[in-house]
């Protein structure tokens, strides 16, 4: 049974791959080589195999090399839009402080107008007090005139009834006409001082009416430049007390901490007070006293802004690497919490403080490589890990913006980057909270 199956698979190889003999012929003999129907079929399935096998294998190593390009110009892309979004972002951000500076600016030259405009103001209410005044005076004199004048013509009569029968007609005419000839002198003295008392009241009326017209205008004025004046501080305070709301701080408890540290009063914001007599204060002073609040106000998110991590601790071109919270260990460590955010740049790129603070540590650290740590206001402190240089001391004081080492590979790190943490009364915060926060502001 197995002799005819072999014979039959025999048989059908036969037809399709004869017996070859290969000859061998050297100078003395002549060899061949037996080729049979099996030994050519098992070459050549062997041999397509190993075709196949070759063209598999080159059609994954092409796939992948392609594969790998075009990750690598994705990569390339994304981190070319991310730069042109940081650039976006950075040119903003200087916009954004030219306007505050402008609208400061615009502020200072409207606060001297309305201090030039209550000088004029109050000199325009000196004037109207003096010429009220005045009226009044005229007016007693001319009530005065008119008094005296009844008294002569009650006297004149006197005189003219007690003349009586004893002087001849000759006299009494005389008298009469020497009585006459002084009441008209007198009274055309009289008239004489009651027209010119009536001119001068009636000058003062108009001029009362010109400075009361004077003092609409300057009120209404007045009104437009405290409007102006509002609306520019609502439009710088509101992104100021946004930005911190969105870092997770209290804007009034931040105020109260500043306010706290900078105390002192006086100079150009002193509240306005304008009444002596214990008045209730008007509404120009209750607007400017409120202006002025709203400037101190933004003078204190200033300065708290200095003192809060909002700056970029690099400033060249570099991408993110790892993002704040859990991930898988890059070292094979399992699934650990990352406390902080990584920026990958290049060897010794410059790493910049992101507030005002105090230098608390500046050396090596296990894990961190050579750190830095800065204590800064209202319990926060930043930390700088993996450096290649460090340049401050601990104990110095430093400011936003100042240069204080470069990137490097220190420490438990797979490659040059800069380990940036952010911590609120020693516990670690995502720094993305604060670089978001500030994007529309700084």
């Amino acid at each position: 049974m197995l002799t005819r199956i072999a014979y039959r698979i025999h048989a059908t190889l036969e037809r399709y791959f004869p017996e070859q003999r290969l000859f061998l012929k050297s100078d003395t003999e002549t060899r061949f080589i037996r080729l049979r129907p099996a030994t050519q079929a098992i070459a050549v399935v062997v041999g397509g195999l190993a075709l196949a096998w070759t063209i598999l294998a080159t059609a994954i190593l092409m796939f992948d090399s392609i594969s790998a390009g075009t990750s690598r110009d994705q990569v390339a892309r994304q981190q070319a839009l991310y730069e042109q979004r940081l650039t976006a972002l950075s040119e903003d951000r200087d916009a954004r402080v030219e306007e505050a500076v402008s609208a400061q600016e615009r502020f200072n030259l409207a606060l001297a107008q309305v201090s030039a405009m209550q000088a004029r103001l109050l000199a325009s209410e000196d004037r109207r007090r003096e010429l009220e005044t005045g009226i009044d005076v005229i007016q007693s004199t001319l009530r005065r005139t008119i008094q005296e004048r009844d008294q002569a013509r009650a006297e004149a009569s006197a005189v003219l009834a007690s003349a009586g029968t004893g002087v001849t007609e000759a006299g009494r005419a005389r008298d009469a006409a020497a009585t006459v000839d002084f009441l008209t002198e007198r009274l055309g003295s009289t008239a004489e001082e009651r027209d010119l008392m009536e001119g001068a009241a009636m000058k003062a009326a108009e001029r009362a009416d010109i400075i009361a017209a004077d003092k609409k205008a300057l009120e209404q004025r007045n009104v437009v430049i405290f409007t102006q004046l509002e609306e520019a501080l609502t439009v710088s305070v509101e992104p100021l007390e946004k930005m911190f709301r969105d870092a997770g701080l209290s804007p009034d408890d931040l105020l109260t901490s500043v306010r706290k540290g900078y105390s002192g009063q006086g100079g150009p914001l002193t509240p306005i007070t304008l009444s002596t007599k214990g008045q209730p204060p008007s509404l120009e002073e209750m607007r400017a006293n409120a202006i002025l609040k709203g400037l101190d106000e933004m003078n204190l998110y200033r300065i708290a802004a200095f003192k809060t991590p909002f700056a970029m601790p690099v400033k060249t071109a570099f991408r993110w690497t790892s993002g704040f919270g859990y991930r898988n260990d890059p070292k094979g460590a399992g699934t650990r919490k990352h406390e902080g955010v990584d920026m990958a740049g290049s060897y010794g790129a410059p790493i910049y403080a992101t507030a005002d603070g105090v230098v608390t540590h500046a050396g090596w650290e296990n894990g961190y490589g050579r750190l830095i740590k800065i204590q800064h206001a209202f319990g926060l402190e930043t930390r700088y890990g993996h450096l290649s240089q460090i340049r401050v001391e601990v104990g110095q004081r430093v400011s936003r913006g100042e240069r204080i080492g470069d990137m490097g590979n220190s420490g438990r790190s797979t490659g040059t980057h800069l380990h940036y943490e952010v911590r609120i009364g020693g516990a670690a915060v995502n720094p993305m909270t604060f670089i978001k926060a500030a994007n529309n502001v700084f």
